[in-house]
Formats: structure tokens, sequence, C-alpha cells
């Protein structure tokens, strides 16, 4: 018997996919060796499927992610199934195992993806599109649902970007529109019962999948077009398919699984930090905000559960920071309560409480006051638009009354440092407004210096702007509106920067913008159909891989490959759509009507504010889940 390497003996003696002196070359070799404290270990002769959960970039963005800490909990709750993790190889690891030969692994076990029976990969974000080929082909996989076997895991996509999956149609054999919690019960028993049964073969299974709600087998359905590229139908190729998919929602938040002893990685995550999510869903409805559409109903967990997991988290991890996870934290009606047995809890432990997510008010202030250490941090604000025009466009809900207000509480609370959040590039955008955002931060710097004494200053006031470039998302209000050229953007960020410079408190003002071409992708792809999958094929075997990271993101290889697959990329952003334009994703119901969207578009388009969800009742079409505060 041969002996186990160094590193196969500080790993229980398992067989690790890569060799040592493979491991010593790379970098951080913790990210492909496993058995971190919490990793879910079975006997696979135990279990009737084996599905590999993949993030389809580098291991400490994948580790940091909640939606894969929860489906990894609740999947392995089934002693039939055993889920392990895998993540994108980074750059160098990823050359070694394409030379070698060596197949993508599973952490858990160290055997390849290509022996599972499920590959569910989970889409984040536009930019990550190529690493899913990346992970396929060093899996060992055709690249091409239709090329793959019967042998060959199925290939399953969940997350934001499956709102708009055809860009990805013909690499997935299926997709889940909804929250994963729902319905993979139903799901893994109807493989089982089919394996059990010897009734299995993967058409077959697709078919019946098909059936189940939230689950969407792009090959099952054909899409036409019109002379002038947008669509004229899209519908299913058989009788018993659902024409819609709908998207499927936990209505009880107290009910779903929740990881309390999660994984633990040996690099440093991204997020390096407990999480205890409050609620889902948002009542604000920003008009470009598609988090806060797609997941609606705003749902929140009560605070006896959220106590009990608190108290877990702290025991089974030994973090020294716990964060609370919502799309706006404010809007929990128990957060007074919750933080003060946070505080309670976490201060005899020497945690410190992280809150993400507040809006600019004197009870979010109230709140950060008391969770932070007496020298204070920085602070952020997402006012989102300089002017009160555009923050009525955008359905923002800030005055500007409530932002000075917010900054000046903030700088009576000891904080000189404020990160201020806006996007470029927003629908009926003027220069005027583009300049209104340096204006603000510059009057909101000229607060500092006049309402808090010289003797009191923590030094100078540091007023950080952050722009990104508006992206008009499937599902929001403005996914009628369009986008700009490259270069329209760059002129928008400079104009803002030299108006910056001219201003009075301009050495307290620094500013900052998001890449405008890496904007252009992202748009195209969030706004595409089907016939992008032969680009990003395309840009894929051209060496395009990890395009969310800068330092690898090549435009000119993104457009080679556009040219060399005759496809305009200025057709999915640069005009403006009908309001009776089929979109890619009108297949998808996600309980909010076009409707409500388009009335919404209409308000933008006059400004016109629509009262949040607690206030009044809009009529978006989320009622129909009778759940959260749809009901309350």
């Amino acid at each position: 018997m041969m002996e186990p390497s160094f590193l196969e003996s500080i790993c229980n003696t398992r067989k690790l996919a890569l060799r040592d002196d493979i491991l010593l070359s790379v970098e951080k070799a913790a990210r492909y060796i496993g058995n971190e404290f919490g990793a879910v270990m079975k006997d696979k002769n135990e279990v009737a499927i084996r599905y590999a959960m993949c993030f389809p970039d580098v291991y400490e963005i994948g580790m940091s992610h909640l939606g894969i800490q929860i489906l990894y909990d609740m999947f392995n709750r089934r002693p039939d199934v055993w889920c392990e993790r895998v993540y994108s190889p980074w750059t160098d690891a990823a050359e070694v195992m394409k030379r070698e030969g060596t197949p993508l692994f599973a952490l858990e076990s160290q055997e390849p993806i290509r022996t599972f029976d499920f590959l569910g990969m989970t889409l984040q974000y536009e930019m990550c599109y190529t690493n899913v080929l990346q992970v396929l082909d060093l899996a060992q996989l055709p690249l091409l649902a239709k090329d793959r076997g019967e042998d060959d895991p199925i290939v399953i996509g969940g997350g934001p970007c499956t709102y708009n999956p055809e860009p990805l149609a013909d690499f997935f054999d299926l997709f889940f529109i909804g929250e994963g919690e729902a319905h993979y019960d139903e799901f893994f028993d109807l493989y089982r019962k089919m394996r059990t049964e010897n009734t299995y073969s993967k058409d077959a299974f697709l078919h019946a999948a098909a059936q189940i709600p939230g689950f969407y087998v792009p090959a099952f359905y054909e899409t036409t077009y019109h002379a002038d590229g947008t669509i004229a139908s899209f519908v299913p190729k058989f009788s018993d398919i659902p024409a819609t998919v709908k998207r499927q929602v936990i209505t009880v938040l107290d009910a779903s699984p929740y990881p309390t002893k999660p994984v633990l990685p040996f690099v440093q995550a991204t997020q390096d930090r407990m999480v205890l999510e409050i609620m889902r869903g948002c009542i604000r409805g920003c008009r470009f905000c598609q988090a806060g559409m797609i997941y609606r109903p705003n749902r929140e967990k009560s605070l006896d559960i959220l106590k009990k997991y608190a108290l877990e988290l702290i025991e089974a991890t030994g973090h020294h920071e716990i964060s609370l996870s919502s799309l706006s934290s404010s809007d929990y009606t128990r957060l007074p309560e919750l933080i003060d047995f946070l505080i309670d809890e976490c201060g005899k432990r020497h945690i410190n409480i992280s809150l993400p997510s507040l809006r600019i008010d004197a009870f979010s202030l109230d709140v950060m006051k008391k969770v932070q250490d007496v020298k204070k941090t920085s602070i952020t604000f997402a006012p989102e638009a300089g002017s009160q025009k555009m923050r009525n466009i955008i359905n923002k809900g800030l005055t500007e009354e409530d932002i000075f207000g917010g900054a000046a509480l903030a700088f009576e609370g000891g904080w000189n440092k404020i990160k201020l959040y806006f996007m470029l590039g927003l629908p009926e955008e003027t220069d005027e407004d583009v300049t209104a955002i340096p204006r603000l931060a510059n009057e909101i710097a000229a607060l500092y210096y006049d309402t808090v004494p010289k003797e009191k200053r923590n030094g100078r006031c540091n007023i950080n702007i952050s722009t990104s470039f508006f992206v008009p998302k499937p599902f929001t209000p403005l996914q009628w509106a369009r986008m700009y050229p490259q270069e329209e953007y760059l002129r928008r960020a400079h104009l803002l920067k030299e108006t910056m410079q001219g201003l009075l408190n301009h050495k307290s003002l620094s500013y900052q913008y998001h890449q405008a071409d890496a904007t252009i992708l992202e748009g195209v792809f969030a706004r595409g159909d089907r016939r992008l999958g032969r680009v990003i094929l395309t840009a894929y075997k051209a060496g395009a891989t990890f395009d969310a990271w800068s330092e690898y993101f090549d435009m000119n290889r993104w457009m080679d490959a556009f040219k060399e697959c005759g496809i305009d990329p200025d057709f999915y952003i640069m005009r403006d759509r009908g309001e009776d334009e089929i979109f890619p994703w009108d297949f998808i119901d996600t309980g909010i009507t076009k409707r409500f969207l388009l009335r919404e578009w209409q308000q933008a388009k006059e400004g016109v504010v629509t009262p949040n969800c607690r206030s009044r009742c809009s009529g978006c079409g989320c009622s129909a889940f009778e759940s959260g505060v749809c009901v309350r």
C-alpha cells in the first residue's frame, strides 16, 4: 500500500486530486484540498444521488455566497444525497490541470465532477459566463448540452442570472427559477424513482422535470425571430410542457433550512464572517433594482428564530463578526430588539456586528452608534443619483433633506468618512444631473466643516464618490431603457471628475468609477437571447475567463468574438424597446405583472414616486404569493 503524501496525511489520508508538487506550486493550495471544518463527508456507496454544487469563480468568492451554503446544508440533510462543492480553479491551477489532464474535482471526495449525477451552478453575475465553460471544460465534459451523453452529469443553473437564462441556454440542461429551497426534494425524488424503477433516460427525466414548478429545460422550447432580429415567438415543443415558468418562492422563511454550522474556509473568504439572513425581498421599489423586484414579496424571519440562529452560528464558527443579510436592513421591523440581543451576546464574546444596507435616517444611525467601536469606520450611503429629478425617476425615495439630515447625524455621531454610491447613464439623465453628484458631495463636506467644531473633528472629512454605469436588468421597470456607448459613459465620468476638482471642498472628495467596457458586456448578456451562446463559446475558446476580474478582462477579445459570429452587440443595448416587444425573458412569471412594470416605466418618465409596500400596495402582482408584507 502506498504511503500517503504529506498533504494527504493532514487531510485524513484522502487521496488528493492534485499531487503535492502541484499544490506547492500554485497560489493558495488550500483552495483545492477540502476537508475544512464543517464540510460534509459521506460514504458514496450509501447515497443514491451525488450533486456537485459549483460557484463559477475563485474559492474565496464562492465560499462567501450564502445561497450555496443554504443549499449545501439542505441537500446534505437528505441521507440519500451527497452534495459536494466545486469552484473555478484559479488561472495557475487551471493551467496545470489542463496540461496534465487532471479532471475538475469536488472538494469533499476529491473525485471527478464528470462522475456525479448533477452539476449545479450558481449564476450570480453575467461576467462569470466564460467561467461556466471553464468549469465544464476542466471537468472534461462537452461544453454544449446537446453533445453530453447519458452518463454525463445533468447541468443545472440557478441564481439571479436565470431570470434571463437565454444567453446560456446552449450549455445547460435545465435551470431552476426561484428560491432553491422550493421543489428540489420533488426533483430528487423523481430522479431516484426513475433510477430505481429502471425507467431513466436523460430525455425522459428532463421531460418529467420540466413539469415540476420552477424548472426550465431550454431544449424543449423554440424561438423564432422577426426580420429585424426581435423575437417573434417563444413556445414549448411539447403540449405537456408549460408555456410559462413560474418563479418559486418560500412563503414562510422560518420553516426553510438555514446553515448554522457552515463550512469554514482554510483561505480567508471575501466575506469572512457569520451571516444572519433576516429577511428576503424589499419594500422600497427602486426602479433600477432587479433584486428588489425578483425577490418580492418582502418576508421577514421571526425574532425568536434569528436569536436561535445567531447563538448557533456564534457557537459553531468562531468568527469575530456577524453580518445581517438583507436588501434593506433598516426595514426589518424587529431590528431594535435584534440589535439589543446581538449587542448583549456579541459584546461579551468580543464579536463585531456588521449592518450593511442601512438607509440614511436617524434610526439607522442610532443603530450604527450602538454597534460600532468608539473609533468610527466609514459609513456608506447610496443616494444613487445627485439630483432630485433623477432620484424621483428611479423611485429612490430620498430627498436632499433626508440626505443632509443623515449626513449631519453621522458627523455628530463621530463619523468623518462617508462613501456615496451613485449610477451614471440612467434614463433622462442630463449633464446637469451628472454634475449634481459632486455638488451634492461638496455640500455634504461643507456640512461637516460647518457643524462639527474644529476641536471635535477627527481629522479632515473624507467623502468618497463611487459610480457604476446603469444596466437595465430584466423584470425591472427600467427594462425598456437603452444604454449608451462606452465613450459616452466615460465622458460622463470625466465630466463628474472635472466638476469635482473645481469645487470648494474638492480636497475632501475622491472619486472612482466602474469599467465602462465591462458594463457594456454585462448589459448585452443581461438583455440577450440564445444567439449569444455562440459569442460566449467563441470568446472562451479565444481565452476569455475570469472576466469579472479586471486584470483578465479583455474587451477586444469579446468584440472579435461578436464580429466572428456576425452579431452586433449594440442590437441588445443601444436601442429603445417597444412596449409590445417580446423580451427573451418574458416566458418567466416572477409574480410581478408586466402591466405593473409598464406602469412604473411610465411613472419613471414622468418623475412620479411610488410609495413603498408598507405605505400602500401598488398592485405589482406578488399578493398572489399570500406571504410577507402582502399579507400584513
